[in-house]
């Protein structure tokens, strides 16, 4: 459910500045691939990777990784990838007007927001009009919640504002767009309680567990995960910080999980909500 494009135009332009840190904190040097290796490698696994575009230009400056080379990637290797769109919540009736051709011209299955790196709170009645926008459309819209790599360990975190990515605003969208599938994205720490709490309650609401090999994420997730929350939660990599292989080697170690949690979390809550 969370996969970045290792191409020049994510790692090099969409977030150049970020990429050392981001690297420094994942401790793992990120090469820059092409995404035929990336699709051989995802073959090879078995896994369709929901690949991610990204637009933070208002608060950045940065040029986004547009939705049409996804697209064009998608429509490329469409039995391993399939594709999110990333839209600037700042740009108002643009950013509509975009998710609109992004869903329904390019065939993307929905739509990625990352408020810490655009700078936006969730629950900015604001963005309302996108959101209405998204659920109109049918598609879930993943959103990244708790700590960052981006900016990570820097002066001021590059700026980075962590409160932006609580997930307590999150409980506002579901609540307000009750026909809205929201996904979480990571395990939402420090905030992990505040996550599982707002699962709990509100059936359109998920998370996804990229972005932290398994053997790190918080037991009260994984304790969760096995029980009460296993329709609701997501397996993710964070590819290419995280490789998928690391990820299910450490969660396939993992014990206490019947067969038909794992097919869960790894498969069938996924194939719900993207209504594979």
């Amino acid at each position: 459910m969370h996969v970045h494009l290792p191409t020049s135009s994510w790692l090099d332009v969409a977030i150049q500045p970020y990429r050392g840190p981001a690297e420094k904190f994942f401790r793992a040097t990120v090469p820059t691939r092409a995404m035929d290796e990336v699709a051989r490698l995802y073959e090879e696994l078995d896994i369709l990777g929901v690949l991610l575009a990204w637009d933070a230009e208002t608060a950045t400056g940065l040029k986004p990784l547009a939705n049409d080379e996804v697209a064009e990637i998608v429509a490329r290797y469409p039995q391993q990838f399939i594709g999110f769109a990333s839209v600037d919540p700042w740009k108002g009736e643009r950013a509509i007007a975009e998710i609109e051709r992004a869903i329904t011209q390019l065939g993307l299955k929905g739509a990625k927001f990352h408020p810490g790196i655009q700078a936006f709170y969730p629950n900015d009645t604001r963005v309302y009009p996108l959101y209405e926008k998204i659920s109109a459309l049918g598609v879930p819209a993943l959103f990244h919640t708790g700590t960052s790599g981006l900016g990570a360990g820097m002066p001021g975190g590059m700026g980075v504002k962590l409160d932006y990515t609580r997930p307590i605003w999150l409980d506002h969208v579901a609540a307000d767009f009750p026909q809205l599938t929201v996904i979480g994205a990571h395990p939402s720490w420090p905030w992990h309680e505040e996550m599982l709490a707002i699962i709990a309650h509100k059936a359109n609401v998920f998370m996804d567990l990229s972005g932290w090999a398994p053997k790190y994420i918080p037991k009260m997730i994984w304790d969760e995960a096995r029980t009460r929350l296993q329709d609701r939660i997501l397996f993710g990599s964070d590819y290419p910080f995280i490789s998928p292989q690391r990820w299910l080697a450490e969660f396939e170690a993992m014990e206490g999980f019947s067969p038909e949690v794992r097919e869960k979390i790894l498969c069938g809550n996924a194939k719900r909500i993207l209504k594979l």
